[in-house]
């Protein structure tokens, strides 16, 4: 099979000693195209490389030609060859190179320095880099200098669609964060909602509809994803802009409250009541109701609720008499009103009148794209506040789009507040974010910590950059330590010369407690 790791036949007239070869199993040059293409399919990533010219330096011609085929088949727009430093210095110069594939092994100086120039010289590629005599010092050093992945020879063809796939996805990440930052404002979608997926572009369509109606409206998503922002879109883009929105949290009402502060009372109705109050559903006239989190209400209030939108009256409490209603309800909940339902907790009569249109609010899981221009958004708004200009750095970026999110875009906000308050320059780093972010990128693999400690390298380096704390360099030197050994402390404690417990509180004080190893 393609996938088992076989040594590749020596091509007659090349040397005979074993290759450093890629593992493709049917011949050392000939790769079906079936394998490419299911390659590029299981990583989701074949709609990224159309646009991408790729470089494979390597001084074994099976192995150049295997790789080069293997890059074809995966829909690459140029793919080029190189068996020296030399010559792939020459290729530099007058072709783009998006993704270079280097040999770390090259007669003539290494693949190191060529990486080194090409990182100079075109710092926007991206680099893989293949070897034979893998270490953890010289994938670190690799590293550093700005390749984004390795693979280790013998491997096979999976392993290599695999690494290109990802790079490709990471290249397109790069690009729209680059080009986030250079824009001023970040793109703003209805309303004052921000995002352009498809999710979200299905989301206006809707709004865009029932904005001009007066019908009720559910709104239903996580909590944290912005279902008052949506409710203010409605409202503010329907015809009754000008007239008054008004929000009741029915979670927080103290119950024997609740229906005096929805529908009012008269003087003297209860002890304590020495005026009259007019009700929440009557004080809109003409506007808009939000009433969120509804399935907290009360099961005897839900009945009153919904004869007030029947009816489109409201009677006091203590009157006999009803006051006529003409604001628009809206509605928002992150419970499963339909299996609430179901269970007699949530009144049918009342969901169905609800539910005239359904709204459901993606999480920021399922619309991952949007997560970079929030963040920007964000951004510009505490810019305003404090009149200091920040931005992100790509590794920071990359990590938060890969993030989940359980708490959604409230989360989101207040991790870029969190790092805006703790950060010591105008860059924010992951060391600015909150522990669950951290700990997610540590199980990223130590890639990612390369990436950032050279961007924060480059940082100072440039001048005028920020300037790392004695306490983030220690910081950063303990954690490097424990993962070039795979997680072992105890070893990490006597090579940097402390002790196991001051080791141990260390680690604590940076809210770590798994291990560090790949």
């Amino acid at each position: 099979m393609l996938s088992e790791r076989v040594a590749m036949m020596p091509v007659a007239g090349e040397r005979t000693d074993a290759p450093s070869g890629v593992l493709v199993g049917v011949s050392p040059v000939t790769v079906p195209a079936t394998m490419t293409e299911q390659g590029a399919q299981k990583n989701g990533a074949a709609e990224h490389f159309g646009l991408l010219h790729m470089l494979v330096v390597d001084d074994d011609e099976a192995v150049r030609k295997a790789c080069c085929q293997i890059a074809s088949g995966m829909g690459f727009a140029v793919v080029l060859g190189a068996e020296s430093a030399t010559a792939a210095r020459a290729i530099l110069k007058h072709q783009r190179i998006d993704v270079l594939l280097l040999d770390l092994k090259l007669p003539g100086g290494g693949g190191l320095p060529l990486l080194e120039q090409v990182k100079a010289l075109h710092p926007d590629a991206a680099v893989v880099v293949m070897t034979a005599f893998a270490t953890v010092s010289s994938a670190v050093e690799a590293m550093r200098i700005g390749a984004g992945d390795y693979l280790t020879k013998p491997f096979a063809l999976e392993e290599l669609t695999t690494v290109l796939g990802r790079t490709a996805k990471q290249l397109e990440l790069d690009v729209q964060s680059r080009l986030l930052r250079e824009r001023l404002r970040t793109q703003q979608g209805m309303g004052g909602l921000v995002g352009r997926s498809p999710e979200m572009e299905k989301l206006y369509r809707i709004l865009s509809k029932v904005a001009y109606s007066t019908h009720p409206v559910l709104i239903l998503g996580e909590s944290g994803t912005g279902k008052e922002l949506v409710a203010r879109s409605i409202h503010f883009n329907g015809p009754n802009a000008s007239k008054r929105f008004v929000t009741v949290d029915c979670g927080s009402l103290v119950p024997t409250l609740i229906e005096s502060e929805l529908f009012g009372h008269v003087k003297g109705a209860f002890t304590g009541a020495d005026r009259a109050k007019e009700g929440l559903l009557a004080s809109a006239e003409g506007g808009t109701v939000f009433l969120d989190e509804i399935g907290e209400l009360p099961i005897d209030l839900q009945a009153k609720l919904l004869r007030a939108l029947q009816e489109k009256e409201v009677r006091p409490v203590g009157s006999t008499t009803a006051k006529p209603i003409s604001a628009r309800v809206l509605a928002a909940t992150n419970r499963d009103l339909a299996g609430m339902v179901e269970r007699g907790t949530f009144r049918k009569d009342l969901y169905f009148r609800l539910n005239v249109v359904n709204l459901r609010i993606p999480p920021l899981r399922n619309r991952r794209e949007d997560i970079a221009p929030l963040a920007v958004h964000f951004l510009e708004g505490m810019e305003k506040e404090s009149g200091v200009e920040r931005t992100f750095s790509d590794s920071t970026l990359r990590v938060m789009a890969e993030y989940d999110w359980p708490g959604n875009v409230r989360e989101l906000e207040n991790a870029i507040e969190r790092a805006c308050a703790l950060s010591s320059g105008p860059v924010l780093h992951m060391g600015d974010l909150p522990t669950q972010l951290q700990n997610f990128r540590l199980q990223q693999g130590p890639a990612v910590q390369a990436e950032e400690d050279l961007e924060r390298s480059e940082g100072v380096r440039a001048g005028g950059g920020e300037i790392v704390s004695i306490a983030e360099m220690e910081k950063h030197a303990i954690l490097e330590t424990i993962r070039q050994l795979n997680g072992d402390k105890l070893m990490a404690a006597k090579l940097l010369g402390i002790g196991k417990t001051t080791l141990y509180r260390k680690l604590k004080e940076y809210g770590i407690s798994d291990g560090l190893g790949d």
